[in-house]
């Protein structure tokens, strides 16, 4: 008897890519918010919120890091990389 391992197809990049952007407005809700797919599993953010106002770049991109951490985590992650990422205040 062979064992069969199941499992359910990988979301396409654009249901991803609305989770990322579902997941950054729920943390930044005043943030104007871009996200494109790239490939699968890499994506490319831009987000211009005014709370960014007085932060660096880094501390910038560690607010959006964070509101998407939960996508990011794991062996089965649906996000492998941020290809690019702009961060800016409004």
């Amino acid at each position: 008897m062979a064992i069969q391992i199941l499992s359910s197809p990988p979301p396409e990049p654009e249901e991803i890519a609305t989770r990322l952007d579902e997941a950054i407005r729920a943390a930044l809700p005043e943030a104007d918010v871009t996200v494109q797919a790239q490939s699968p599993g890499h994506f490319a953010i831009e987000v211009v919120d005014a709370s960014f106002d007085g932060l660096s770049r880094v501390q910038q991109q560690q607010a959006v890091y964070a509101a998407i951490q939960h996508l990011m985590a794991g062996d089965q992650a649906p996000v492998h990389a941020i290809d690019r990422m702009v961060t800016r205040p409004a």
